[in-house]
């Protein structure tokens, strides 16, 4: 190991990967270093892949991926104590190649995706923790690794490690990120029937359907929480903020079950058997809370970067294409022999230009308003339901009634016009 590489990617995550697979594609002599014991083996998410990213990287990759279910139906649930007013999507266009999406399970999908990298050419060595970038005259040249001899040296690094990337901390791309800047989410891996899975889910064989829940499954904090249909089993989590697990005492592991055994879950759920649990912290904090991403001789890509859209719970497309746009950018900065911070900048300026920095921007204030006004979770979806069961109760009294009940019910004029206020003020955040 103690050859120079043209390049190297620290982390086999989605993005890592992806970067891996185009340099080795194009030519570059790539090491793609993963702390692991294989890809996948300590990556967590929420379960859904979306497929023009993946496309991108690897066309028709569907047709011989481990993919779970090609999701067609996605719900909403905003949910209180006893009860959830839901809405979402169903389409048969997302069952039909070349599909929108699918549920996956990370550790079969990243040992795939990372084969493919090795298919291409890319050198992949597993179990190797690197400790830190070499440095020389402020020039990233290499890392150092855990291993016996363990330098190693490239022209350039790519860090993928991850949210909160230590790696990206001691160059100086960040600061330490606050409790309201990450969320943790723990989920649950439970094997059932699929046939059970496509009648409880009213799905035809081999569809699928996300659930996304809101309010009560989050205990009011700052979250949400997920059911994702897989061929033999369902993935059930939940995810909030850090600061809002502290202020309210609440353990994560408390959280999942509370959700698990919530009155409009614990049906879907019946019978089935835990066979995993997984915890992983999520960058939240978006646009404002993006490091460094471009250095001399270094790019920063995926989690590393903060590339999450919390509002859309999307990250693993955002991971890839930032993989794949930095891939391009080295691939540029191999040809005109140069890896200083000016030539690799332009990967910062296709990041920011692409969907990935525009809906970054779009939201950017969004996770914080939200987290510094808790009612729109724990006062107004509570609120949307015990409307609904106002108006969808038939017991003799007239519509007319029912809607001034409703309305007597959320407050004098000064709470109307706070209501009022909040609608604005997320819509503004929204728009």
């Amino acid at each position: 190991m103690s050859e120079k590489f043209e390049c190297i990617v620290v982390g086999a995550g989605p993005a890592g990967i992806a970067c891996a697979y185009e340099l080795a594609k194009a030519g570059v002599k790539v090491l793609l270093l993963e702390r692991g014991e294989y890809p996948g083996s300590k990556n967590v998410m929420g379960g859904v892949l979306y497929r023009q990213m993946m496309e991108d990287v690897i066309p028709e990759f569907y047709k011989e991926a481990p993919l779970e279910r090609p999701i067609v139906e996605q719900r909403f649930m905003m949910m209180d104590k006893e009860s959830a007013l839901t809405f979402g999507y169903k389409g048969m266009e997302w069952g039909q190649e070349p599909y929108n999406n699918f549920t996956v399970l990370r550790a079969k999908f990243d040992q795939w995706f990372a084969q493919k990298a090795v298919d291409q050419g890319a050198l992949l060595v597993n179990e190797t923790v690197v400790l830190e970038c070499i440095v020389e005259d402020g020039h990233v040249v290499g890392v150092r690794t855990d291993r016996p001899d363990g330098d190693l040296y490239a022209d350039v690094v790519i860090l993928a490690d991850g949210v909160n990337s230590l790696l990206a901390k001691s160059l100086g791309f960040h600061r330490e990120f606050r409790p309201d800047e990450v969320a943790l989410a723990t989920m649950e891996i439970i094997k059932l029937d699929r046939k059970i899975i496509e009648d409880r889910f009213n799905l035809e064989q081999d569809q699928g359907c996300t659930i996304e829940l809101f309010g009560d499954a989050t205990k009011g904090i700052l979250g949400t929480g997920f059911l994702y249909t897989n061929k033999d089993t369902l993935s059930i989590g939940v995810g909030t903020l850090l600061s809002g697990l502290i202020k309210h005492k609440i353990k994560p592991y408390e959280l999942l079950e509370y959700v698990k055994h919530h009155p409009m879950i614990r049906p879907y759920l019946q019978g089935g058997e835990p066979q995993e649990y997984l915890a992983h912290l999520i960058p939240e904090g978006g646009y404002y809370s993006m490091p460094k991403v471009v250095g001399d001789g270094v790019l920063v890509v995926g989690d590393a970067a903060q590339l999450v859209n919390a509002i859309h719970r999307e990250g693993s497309n955002m991971a890839m294409t930032s993989g794949r746009l930095a891939a391009e950018t080295v691939v540029k900065a191999k040809e005109e022999g140069d890896y200083s911070e000016r030539v690799l900048d332009h990967y910062r300026k296709r990041l920011m230009d692409s969907f990935v920095g525009q809906d970054l921007k779009k939201y950017k204030d969004a996770t914080h308003h939200f987290d510094r006004f808790p009612q729109y979770f724990d006062q107004y979806i509570p609120m949307m339901n015990r409307a609904a069961s106002q108006m969808f109760t038939v017991d003799g009294s007239s519509k007319k009634e029912k809607q001034r009940k409703i309305w007597n019910e959320i407050g004098p004029v000064k709470e109307k016009l706070k209501i009022a206020r909040d609608l604005y003020r997320a819509w503004k955040v929204m728009k």
